[in-house]
Order: C-alpha cells, then sequence, then structure tokens
C-alpha cells in the first residue's frame, strides 16, 4: 500500500478534474453545434429530411451512452480508423449530447404558438430568416433551463468514459484507490467535487425555470 496523505489525495483528483471539465466544456460545445443543424432537419418541411433526424435522435437516445463510446473506442479501429480515448470520449458524448440538446430545442420551437411563424411571414422574411430572427431566439429562451439541466447530465456521464481508459477524475480515483485502499475516503471526494461542480449549475437551470414560468403568464397569448 502507497501511503498518500489526504492533500496528495485531493491535489490528484483536482488535477483529474480539469479534464472531466474540458471533456464536459467540448463535448457540451460540439453537442450544441451538432444539435443545432439536427434541429434544422428535425422542424425542415421535408418529410424524408425529418425521418433522418428523428431516426438520429431515436439511436442515440434509445441505446446505451457506454455503449456508443465502446462503438467509437473499439469499433472505429477495425475500420482501420486509429482513435485516442480523448477522441473517443469526445466524439460519443458530442453525438449524445446533440441527439438530447436538438430535442430540447425542438420542444420549444413547437412551444411557439403558429402566429409567430405568420407574424415573420408578413414582413416578408423567408424560411432561414424566420428562424434565425424570430423563432430560434425565443426557442432559445424558453429551453434554457433544461439546456442547463442537461448540462449536469453530461457532466456526470463524463464517468463512463473511464471504462475506455480517458484519464478523468473516476479513472484517476480508481488508480489511487487501488494503491491506498481508502474506498470512503477517495469515492466520497470524488463525489464531493461533482457536486460541487454540478450544484450551481442544478440551482441556475431552477433559477431559469422559475423566471421562464413568470415570464410565459404574460406571453404568446392567441
Amino acid at each position: 500500500m502507497i501511503e498518500f496523505t489526504f492533500w496528495d489525495i485531493v491535489r490528484n483528483l483536482l488535477l483529474a478534474a480539469r479534464w472531466t471539465v474540458l471533456l464536459s466544456l467540448a463535448a457540451f460545445i460540439g453537442g450544441a453545434l451538432v444539435g443545432l443543424v439536427v434541429l434544422f432537419f428535425r422542424i425542415a418541411k421535408n418529410k424524408w429530411v425529418k425521418r433522418i433526424a428523428s431516426g438520429y435522435i431515436a439511436l442515440f437516445q434509445g441505446t446505451p451512452l457506454l455503449m456508443q463510446l465502446f462503438l467509437m473506442f473499439f469499433g472505429l479501429p477495425m475500420l482501420g480508423l486509429r482513435i485516442e480515448p480523448w477522441t473517443a470520449a469526445v466524439l460519443g458524448l458530442t453525438f449524445f449530447a446533440s441527439a438530447y440538446l436538438a430535442e430540447i430545442w425542438r420542444g420549444g420551437v413547437d412551444a411557439l404558438p403558429r402566429g409567430q411563424w405568420d407574424a415573420g411571414a408578413s414582413l416578408g422574411l423567408h424560411y432561414l430568416q424566420e428562424l434565425r430572427l424570430i423563432i430560434l431566439p425565443q426557442a432559445f429562451a424558453i429551453t434554457r433551463a433544461p439546456t442547463v439541466g442537461f448540462l449536469v447530465q453530461l457532466i456526470k456521464s463524463t464517468a463512463l468514459t473511464s471504462i475506455i481508459g480517458f484519464e478523468e477524475l473516476v479513472r484517476t480515483s480508481n488508480a489511487i484507490n487501488n494503491a491506498t485502499f481508502e474506498p470512503f475516503k477517495v469515492y466520497g471526494l470524488v463525489a464531493l467535487i461533482f457536486f460541487v461542480m454540478c450544484f450551481p449549475l442544478t440551482q441556475y437551470a431552477r433559477r431559469l425555470e422559475r423566471r421562464g414560468c413568470a415570464l410565459s403568464r404574460f406571453m404568446y397569448v392567441d
């Protein structure tokens, strides 16, 4: 058994937490960009384009994230594509996030009354201009709370990337525990670090939700 002081454990876990934060941000930004494309497909007028987007969302929402990470890390090399744990983790979480974000934002688009589209048409705006100037800004405002709530879920989901060898918080904690044999101390600190990262976002999402409920009383009255 290797001797680790309490501060040695804390320091190593905090260093590993940097990679958890970086992975979460990369996956959220990538998921937002891909999710925006999926959203355009999901609300398109062409039924086949909508079906493609619906199938994409169903695929990534209907299969375990762990299996998606396995396919990225172990499956792509079978096709001749060498991939590192960081790349596999980012890609897996990006596609996972994009499916959920696209569906969250689609709910915001569907929540808008038809009059918002008609108002844009009456101003002579074409479809893309209506989306950019009228529909999407309102849809994103409506869905800010669930979007932040999903970010919390994404941060916690990064723990699964330890299975494919990515050196984030959980994988580092496993190595420390194997050296110290102090699971309550090590994993208790890991839980505390995740709580510190997620709790402020959870509270922020709740404030956004309350603010959104208050604003909805005065908006979109047909």
